[in-house]
């Protein structure tokens, strides 16, 4: 479910581009640091995104780290840590080890099976340290699970589980900003879900999996991409609208590429695949 809260860098300047990466190798250093090589490969942008949030909304201050990166040995690399790196690092940490569970169940990837039996020591340490966010994770798990189960067509109640697991892990400390930052991360949870579901309908399709949208795809047909196009904006809308009440100045102009743009990347890059298909087939049927 990771891979759709990233940012358009087409569209940021070059600073802009450098200070979220520097985010992102901060997120890295820490994962390695805190849980090992092992812990590195469960790196993903969507946390990323909670750093430069919670260094925004907060206002921290972040120490510069110069590094050498295995992937780019040529130079040294830039680093920005803060305290919200390391609760990033910690919560990237029990979505990922679920999110390896969750894959094992669906496709009996052994691979997967085996990196979170790995995990499970640092997961039971974070979880120690973060019960609240820990016990979040693992009840949605097992609610989406029962709905799945259940084939549960309504949108809402299997986007709103995963809107409401994410509302506790962007509430980081359960202060002024908690309602702000679960409205935000609520539509942004459900947005996740949406999209997850999105992309995988046609895998689903021909494996006969669960999918929420394939009932909506079976009654609406021709409308079906118009139809998932405004509720994906619905749901962004609501996020960039929460994010907007917050008085964020520090990097504000990241958080809002990601809002604006960013999370439409694959989206575009969907329809872009999509679109190459059917001329595929246009030509075939020449």
């Amino acid at each position: 479910m990771f891979g759709y809260i990233n940012i358009n860098r087409n569209q940021l300047t070059e600073e802009s581009k450098e200070a979220y990466q520097a985010y992102y190798c901060g997120l890295c250093q820490k994962l390695r640091n805190n849980f090992g090589a092992k812990g590195q490969m469960l790196l993903n942008y969507d946390m990323t995104f909670l750093i430069v949030l919670l260094t925004g909304l907060y206002e921290l201050e972040s120490q510069k780290q110069e590094f050498t990166c295995p992937m780019h040995p040529t130079r040294k690399q830039t680093a920005w840590l803060n305290e919200a790196t390391g609760y990033a690092a910690d919560m990237n940490l029990l979505l990922g080890y679920h999110n390896l569970e969750d894959d094992w169940k669906d496709d009996k990837s052994y691979t997967k099976k085996a990196l979170a039996k790995i995990l499970e020591k640092d997961y039971v340490n974070v979880r120690e340290k973060y019960k609240r966010q820990a016990e979040a994770v693992e009840t949605y798990m097992e609610k989406l699970k029962a709905a799945e189960e259940d084939k549960e067509q309504n949108l809402d109640v299997t986007a709103g589980l995963t809107g409401e697991m994410m509302g506790e892990i962007f509430d980081w400390k359960r202060d002024e900003w908690s309602e702000e930052l679960h409205c935000l991360s609520f539509y942004m949870g459900k947005f996740i879900y949406l999209m997850d579901a999105y992309e995988d309908m046609e895998k689903d399709k021909k494996k006969k999996q669960y999918n929420p949208l394939r009932l909506m795809a079976d009654q609406c047909q021709g409308d079906f991409e118009t139809f998932c196009k405004l509720m994906l904006t619905s749901m962004m809308s609501e996020c960039a609208r929460s994010f907007e009440r917050l008085p964020i100045l520090t990097h504000a102009d990241i958080l809002r590429n990601v809002l604006y743009s960013g999370v439409w990347s694959k989206y575009e890059y969907l329809q872009l695949k999509k679109k190459k298909q059917q001329e595929k087939k246009v030509k075939r049927g020449k």
